[in-house]
C-alpha cells in the first residue's frame, strides 16, 4: 500500500485515557499504563527468587558476614571462627554444585574453582578475602537468575496483547466468548479502540488499524472489507466485522511467541572465560605442586621436608584467589559503568559476546527515527491557511499524522481553526465544516507521487470539493542517528536497516547513512535476516524497540532494547539503552571491549605474579609467606585495575 493512503482515518474521538491502551505500541505512552503492572511483576520475580533459594543463600549469607564481623569486633577472641562459620555456610551450596559438575563429566567446573579458591583462601588466614569472593559468586548467580526470568516475562507481554474475550455473533444475537474458543469462519465484531482478538478478514467496515506491534510501522493502516487483519492489533475509529482466519494457536502473535521461544532455546549461553580457564589452570596446579613434592625426594633422594613445603608453597601461590576476581571485579565495574550512562547490560555474558561483535542491524521507527512522524511540508497557495484548517479537523485526534499536524501549527504559530462538525471517515480521513463550507483531509491522489516517492505520509486537504493542499509527515531521524551510525562504522562493524515500513521511507532514511536496508518485513523476515548473517561467521547484535523486534532480538547474539521501546522488546532484549540514543550502541560496544581488555590484564598481572613466585620458590628463594603476599598483592592489583572502567569519561 502506498505511503499517500495507508495513514488516513484519523478521527477526533479517542479520549486520552485510552491512549496507553489502544495507542501507538512503540512505548511512548507507558509512563501510567504499567507502572503498577511493573511493581507486581517486580514484587512477583523477588518472590520467585526467594523461593528458589538463589536470593535467599545470598541474603542471609550476607547477614552472616555482616553478624561475623560484628561478633569479631566485639569479641576480638573469637577470630577468625565467626567468619569461617559464615564463610561454611556460603560455599556449602557452591561446593555441591561443584560435586554435581564433577559427577557430570566437568571435575574442573568454575564451582570448583570457587571452592578451591574460598578453602584455599581460608586455609592461609585470608578469611575476609574468600568471604568476599563467595559473596561475588552468589550475586552473580542472582542477576543470571533474574535475566532468565525477565525473558519469560517478555513472553507472557507477547501473550497479553491478545483480548481474552470476542464478541462473536450467532442467531441469537452477540455473546462474549474466550478468545481461545473462537473457531475458523467465526465472525467477531470489534469495535472502535479495541484490539482484534483473532487473525482473520474484514467482512464489513472500515477503519485505521494500528499494526505497530507486528510490523513496527508507525502509521495506522487503512483497512476496508477484504483486507486482512491480526490478532493483538489496535482497531481506530470505526466498527468492523471480521471473519476468524485462524485459531488461537496460530495468529500472527502465536507465531512471534514462538519465534521469541525457539530464538532462546537456540541461543547458546556464552561461557565465561575464567571458567574454561579454569579446566586448564586448577588441575595444572595441582599437578605441578604434587610433581614439585614428589620428584625431587623420589628420583634424586632429595629431603622429603623440603619439596613438601615448598610443594604447599606451590599451592598457596596457585591459589586461583585473584584469578576468581579478576573476573567479576572487572565485570561488575563495567556494568556500572554502563549503568551510570543509561545503557542496561544484562550480565557478563553480553559484554564478552559484544565485545566480539561483527554486524549490527537496526529496526527503523523508534530507532534510528524518533517513532513519531513530524510535519516536513505544507503545500497550496496558502500553506498557513492549509495547516490552519487541518489542525481545526484534527483536534482532539490521537492518530499520529494528526499529532504531528497540531504539532506543527504550534511551532508555526498557526491558530486552529474553529472547524465544526467533525467526523471521522473509517479508512478514509476526516470531515468537518468551516464557514458552511465541507472541509476534508485524507488520501492524497497522483499529486502527491513525489512527496510519497521520499517516504512521507501525505494528506490532501480539500474545501467544497476543491483541493487547497497537501501535508506532508515522515518520522525522522534521531539527532544522533549520523554522528552513531558513524562511530559504529569506525569500529570496523557492518551494518543494515530491518523494518516492517514500506520501501519508500525506508530507502530515504537509510541511503543519508550510508547503510544497507531491507523494507516491509515481519517478524519472521528480521528474525531470518539475522540468522543470515550469523550464518557467514558474525556475532549479530540487533537493535529494537517493538515487539515486533521480539524474534531478532532473542535471536541475535545480543539484542539491544531502546528504552521508550515496549516492556517486551525490553525484557527480550540482552542489554538496553534508557537514554534512545543510537550513540549509545557503538557506546555498549566500546564499554564491552575495554572490559574483556581488562579482564585480560587483570589474568596477566595475577599469572604474571605467580609465575615470578612459582620459580623463586622451587628455587628455594622464597616460602609460604611470600607467597601469601604474592596472591593478596595480586588481589589487590587486579582490583585496582578493574576499579579503572569506572573512572572512563561518561
Amino acid at each position: 500500500m502506498s505511503c499517500c493512503t495507508r495513514c488516513q482515518g484519523f478521527g477526533p474521538v479517542t479520549p486520552p485515557e485510552d491512549e496507553h491502551d489502544h495507542g501507538h505500541e512503540h512505548g511512548h505512552d507507558h509512563g501510567h499504563a504499567h507502572s503498577h503492572d511493573h511493581g507486581a511483576r517486580g514484587e512477583s520475580l523477588f518472590r520467585t527468587l526467594w523461593d528458589e533459594g538463589t536470593l535467599k543463600t545470598a541474603v542471609i549469607y550476607a547477614a552472616a558476614l555482616w553478624a561475623a564481623a560484628v561478633a569479631e569486633r566485639l569479641w576480638p577472641a573469637l577470630a577468625p571462627w565467626p567468619f569461617l562459620a559464615a564463610l561454611a555456610f556460603g560455599v556449602l551450596p557452591v561446593a555441591r554444585q561443584a560435586v554435581a559438575a564433577a559427577r557430570g563429566g566437568n571435575p574442573f567446573s568454575i564451582e570448583t574453582l570457587m571452592t578451591v579458591a574460598a578453602l584455599g583462601a581460608a586455609a592461609i588466614g585470608a578469611v575476609g578475602e574468600a568471604a568476599t569472593v563467595v559473596l561475588l559468586f552468589l550475586l552473580g548467580e542472582c542477576l543470571e537468575t533474574v535475566a532468565a526470568h525477565r525473558s519469560q516475562a517478555g513472553i507472557r507481554a507477547l501473550v497479553g496483547l491478545v483480548p481474552q474475550t470476542a464478541q462473536r455473533e450467532t442467531d441469537a444475537g452477540l455473546e462474549t466468548v474466550a478468545a481461545e474458543d473462537l473457531a475458523v469462519g467465526d465472525v467477531i465484531l470489534v469495535g472502535a479502540g479495541e484490539r482484534v482478538a483473532a487473525d482473520g478478514r474484514i467482512k464489513d467496515g472500515a477503519s485505521a488499524v494500528d499494526e505497530s506491534a507486528l510490523t513496527g510501522e508507525s502509521m495506522p493502516r487503512s483497512a476496508a472489507p477484504g483486507d486482512e487483519v491480526f490478532a493483538g492489533t489496535v482497531n481506530g475509529d470505526g466498527t468492523l466485522r471480521v471473519v476468524v482466519g485462524a485459531e488461537a494457536g496460530d495468529t500472527a502473535i502465536a507465531r512471534v511467541v514462538r519465534l521469541v521461544q525457539e530464538a532462546q532455546m537456540r541461543k547458546a549461553p556464552v561461557e565465561r572465560f575464567i571458567a574454561r580457564f579454569a579446566r586448564i589452570y586448577t588441575p595444572a596446579i595441582v599437578g605441578v605442586a604434587a610433581l614439585v613434592m614428589a620428584v625431587p625426594p623420589l628420583a634424586f633422594g632429595a629431603a622429603w621436608e623440603t619439596w613438601v613445603y615448598r610443594g604447599l608453597a606451590l599451592l598457596l601461590i596457585g591459589c586461583p584467589c585473584a584469578l576468581v576476581i579478576s573476573t567479576p571485579a572487572a565485570l561488575a565495574s563495567g556494568l556500572a559503568a554502563g549503568a551510570g550512562r543509561g545503557l542496561l547490560i544484562k550480565g557478563g555474558a553480553v559484554l564478552e559476546t559484544l565485545a566480539g561483535a561483527g554486524a549490527v542491524a537496526f529496526d527503523k521507527t523508534g530507532t534510528l527515527t524518533a517513532g513519531r512522524p513530524r510535519v516536513t511540508d505544507v503545500t497550496g497557495e496558502n500553506a498557513d491557511e492549509v495547516l490552519a484548517l487541518a489542525a481545526g479537523l484534527s483536534l482532539g485526534s490521537a492518530h499520529p499524522m494528526a499529532r504531528a499536524i497540531r504539532e506543527a501549527a504550534g511551532e508555526a504559530a498557526v491558530q486552529a481553526a474553529p472547524v465544526e462538525d467533525v467526523v471521522a471517515v473509517p479508512g478514509r480521513g476526516v470531515a468537518g465544516r468551516f464557514e458552511g463550507a465541507e472541509l476534508f483531509l485524507g488520501a492524497a491522489g497522483e499529486e502527491a507521487a513525489a512527496l510519497a516517492g521520499e517516504g512521507k505520509t501525505v494528506s490532501a486537504l480539500s474545501r467544497g470539493g476543491v483541493a487547497l493542499g497537501l501535508i506532508a509527515a515522515r518520522d525522522d531521524l534521531r539527532p544522533d542517528a549520523a554522528d552513531g551510525i558513524a562511530q559504529l562504522r569506525g569500529m570496523g562493524l557492518r551494518m543494515t536497516m530491518l523494518t516492517g515500513d514500506g520501501a519508500a521511507a525506508a530507502g530515504a532514511l537509510a541511503e543519508p547513512l550510508g547503510i544497507a536496508w531491507r523494507a516491509g518485513l515481519k517478524p519472521e523476515d528480521k528474525l531470518d535476516a539475522v540468522r543470515a548473517l550469523q550464518a557467514e561467521g558474525l556475532k549479530v547484535v540487533k537493535v529494537g524497540d517493538g515487539i515486533n523486534d521480539a524474534p531478532a532480538l532473542a535471536a541475535a547474539d545480543v539484542g539491544i532494547a531502546f528504552g521508550g521501546g515496549t516492556d517486551v522488546a525490553l525484557e527480550t532484549a540482552d542489554a538496553a539503552s534508557l537514554h534512545a540514543r543510537v550513540g549509545d550502541v557503538a557506546a555498549m560496544i566500546d564499554l564491552a571491549r575495554r572490559t574483556m581488555a581488562n579482564i585480560r590484564q587483570n589474568i596477566a598481572i595475577a599469572l604474571g605474579l605467580k609465575g615470578v613466585f612459582l620459580i623463586t620458590t622451587i628455587a628455594g628463594v622464597t616460602g609460604l609467606w611470600p607467597a601469601v603476599l604474592a596472591d593478596t598483592g595480586a588481589t589487590v592489583l587486579v582490583t585496582a585495575n578493574a576499579l579503572r572502567l569506572l573512572r572512563q569519561p561518561r
